[in-house]
């Protein structure tokens, strides 16, 4: 009879801890830029509400989608932030574990430069040039822009138009540039504002985002950074979940419509950046909320210039049509 006390005790104590466990949603935000609108409610939403559920949030913070993956695949984390062809590559592995459910930010590419006489693309013949993340967005997007105009590029250089360097960690590219160590950089926000801020000298010469609209014929800048959701938790926790998506819209909203209070937001929250650098990015950093199924073309359109530079970086091939969170229009 003790034993089979002890068990029910045990299975009584299990179930407390599931049912807390499913009242509290865990969000997995990245230090740094993608995550700024998340400011506002690592602050204010202490919890979300739909109907008569609720649910407690948590964010924990990475330095990186390489150390927040392990968590969601472990089920340890319920909604988290990455680069588009990240999320696309997990899905494609074959368990479907992450769905995109929000496009949250948009390209936010410029060459930077300490050259008043780059005016184009073409300028960039026989010059070095700084790419922040090898097998990233900002490669595939500048290879993309490269070969569109016509100019050949490599790693070593020797037998290119266009020579392209990942040896400089993104944080540390700005500084490099300001010290005349280097010339030239292909770089998301905040770091172009970061170099400008702190040097009249560095210019944002040449805009990725217009130069991408003008080749591809495209009506809509290609997707940055997206939020993904474990696929269970999302079926398991649809009114919740969708609160979730509401009240982060707002957030995003906020954030744009407050640079000042958002730079603040961010500073206290520790996500890694001052509150005087988030306030002059937020304008031009192109932070969106569009729900997946209205984002599937151009998400489409994204994945198929990395499909080009690199199978491997997608997974091999596009995403089905139940990669895209189909929520309900608030």
């Amino acid at each position: 009879m003790k034993k089979i006390g002890l068990l029910i005790t045990s299975v009584i104590f299990s179930a407390i801890s599931l049912f807390a466990d499913e009242s509290v949603i865990h969000v997995g935000v990245l230090n740094g830029p993608t995550c700024i609108p998340a400011a506002y409610m690592i602050e204010n939403n202490k919890t979300v509400t739909a109907g008569e559920k609720s649910a407690d949030l948590s964010f924990e913070k990475f330095a990186d989608p390489q150390a927040l993956l392990p968590k969601l695949i472990k089920k340890e984390v319920d909604i988290g932030f990455m680069p588009v062809n990240v999320a696309a590559k997990v899905y494609n592995s074959g368990n479907k574990a992450l769905l995109l459910c929000a496009v949250t930010g948009k390209g936010n590419l410029s060459l930077i430069t300490t050259n008043t006489e780059i005016k184009r693309f073409t300028d960039l013949k026989k010059k070095t040039v700084y790419v922040a993340g090898q097998g990233a967005t900002p490669e595939y997007m500048f290879r993309y822009i490269l070969d569109e105009n016509k100019l050949s590029y490599s790693s070593d250089g020797k037998t290119a138009d266009v020579k392209l360097d990942f040896s400089i960690p993104t944080a540390q590219i700005a500084a490099q540039m300001i010290s005349g160590k280097i010339e030239y950089a292909v770089v998301p926000e905040p770091f172009a504002t970061i170099a400008q801020i702190k040097s009249d000298s560095v210019k944002a010469a040449l805009d990725l985002q217009k130069e991408y609209l003008e080749l591809s014929g495209s009506k809509e800048i290609y997707p940055l950074s997206v939020m993904v959701v474990r696929a269970d938790f999302a079926k398991e926790n649809k009114e919740l979940f969708e609160a979730f998506l509401y009240e982060y819209e707002k957030s995003v909203s906020w954030t744009i419509a407050n640079p000042a209070e958002a730079g603040k937001l961010t500073e206290k929250a520790e996500l890694g950046l001052a509150a005087g650098i988030v306030t002059k990015a937020i304008p031009v950093s192109n932070y969106v909320y569009i729900p997946a199924d209205k984002a599937k073309k151009q998400i489409e359109e994204m994945l198929s210039i990395f499909l080009k530079c690199d199978k491997t970086s997608i997974g091999g091939k596009l995403p089905d049509k139940n990669f895209y969170y189909g929520q309900k229009t608030k």
